[in-house]
């Protein structure tokens, strides 16, 4: 990946002007706050948010998109922040909502995350966000303004495809389609696949991710508010890390659980970070997102492990790679079965437009050694989640 893509080598050449910015963060900081506006008694939020964009700015090799994308990040946050509240304080009736057993979808990244959710989408007893609703959470709008309201999406979809083309055969994304909750939280690790900010991934380390979920809880609520009332199907791997977090504000969720060998999962999340970082960054350094992602993810593994001792047996669903991954017409209703849902002809019928690749996309292929990795690394750092995908695979 030596050469960037001509749109992406354009818009750098428009964005440099405004580039100069990064030197001054606070100021940037202002002038964002300014415009998304700030709740009351929110000032540790905004605060959080003032630290990322300072830290962001400091990294190397940033390039003006990588600029452009971390002031996007953290407007982004802030305005949904500000409107969740608002709409909470004009219509209490949001927080009455009840959110009665959803299923999140966990585990580590590449491990047919994805796909589970997907497949669990398919029922018309289930609601998924869409990639457009948690882009701009908020009620019910008329048919006729939905155009106007997918347009971030839209416009993210378009700007992936075309600055990093091969993105879309590594997790192919669409408007309006399922998409995971982790673009809601706060404080996820998605600034560490764009950037290296070791100060953040730190101070991510030490964050009490209960209130962040809290919040998770009221966008949804949101999202529910004057619509029929479904059960609610959530994904991302960044959960895995924070299980007893989630449970805390879900203490009635179905946890699904993926599971693939660590060795290929770190590998193809490795491809997928660095074909989305090469917008941000110029050079890469495919060592250091190795050495990042190996530390973050079997941090991940091994904070899941643990937590999954306290969920009750019921509450919790193990699913082999291979339910899904090699054979999902027997894999499916299993799945559904497992999370206590109604498996239907209907559903049987859709499937296979769930589980085939989109459309012009290529095969995604990747290797550990091109970031500084070998298998010994992923036994030793997995020792703990190898054991127990061992048990889930014997059982």
């Amino acid at each position: 990946m030596s050469s960037s893509p001509l749109p992406l080598t354009l818009a750098n050449l428009l964005l440099r002007p405004a580039f100069r910015s990064r030197h001054r963060p606070d100021r940037v900081f202002d002038r964002i706050l300014a415009g998304t506006g700030q709740a009351e008694g929110d000032q540790e939020f905004v605060d959080g948010f003032r630290q990322l964009l300072g830290w962001w700015a400091a990294a190397q090799h940033l390039t003006p998109v990588g600029w452009a994308a971390a002031q996007a990040h953290v407007r982004r946050h802030l305005l949904n922040r500000a409107t969740i509240r608002q709409l909470i304080a004009e219509h209490p009736g949001i927080e009455r909502e009840p959110l009665d057993r959803p299923v999140f979808v966990v585990g580590l990244p590449r491990t047919a995350t994805t796909l589970t959710h997907g497949v669990l989408s398919l029922s018309a007893e289930h609601r998924c966000p869409l990639l457009w609703e948690l882009l701009r959470p908020g009620l019910e709008i008329p048919a006729e303004r939905r155009r106007k309201a997918t347009a971030p999406a839209r416009w993210l979809v378009t700007g992936t495809n075309l600055f990093s083309p091969r993105f879309r055969d590594i997790h192919p994304m669409v408007a309006d389609g399922p998409e995971e909750c982790t673009f809601v939280l706060p404080h996820a690790q998605t600034p560490l696949a764009q950037a290296r900010i070791p100060a953040y991934q730190a101070w991510h380390y030490e964050h009490d991710f209960v209130p962040d979920y809290r919040y998770l809880r009221q966008v949804l609520q949101v999202l529910q508010y004057g619509r029929p009332r479904r059960r609610w199907i959530l994904k991302s791997p960044m959960h895995l890390e924070n299980l007893d977090a989630l449970r805390t504000a879900f203490p009635d969720a179905t946890i699904v659980w993926t599971h693939r060998d660590p060795a290929t999962a770190v590998a193809s999340f490795c491809s997928l970070v660095e074909h989305g970082m090469s917008v941000s960054n110029r050079p890469l350094d495919l060592h250091g997102i190795g050495a990042t992602w190996l530390e973050l993810l079997s941090r991940s593994a091994a904070r899941g492990v643990a937590a999954r001792a306290a969920i009750p047996r019921e509450s919790l669903v193990d699913v082999p790679y291979s339910w899904l991954g090699t054979d999902p017409a027997t894999g499916a209703p299993k799945l559904f079965a497992a999370i206590g849902a109604r498996w239907t002809e209907a559903d049987a019928a859709r499937l296979p437009g769930i589980t085939a690749r989109p459309k012009g996309t290529r095969r995604h292929t990747y290797d550990l050694s091109r970031y500084g990795l070998t298998r010994a690394d992923i036994e030793s750092a997995f020792t703990g989640y190898n054991a127990l995908r061992a048990e889930v695979d014997r059982a």
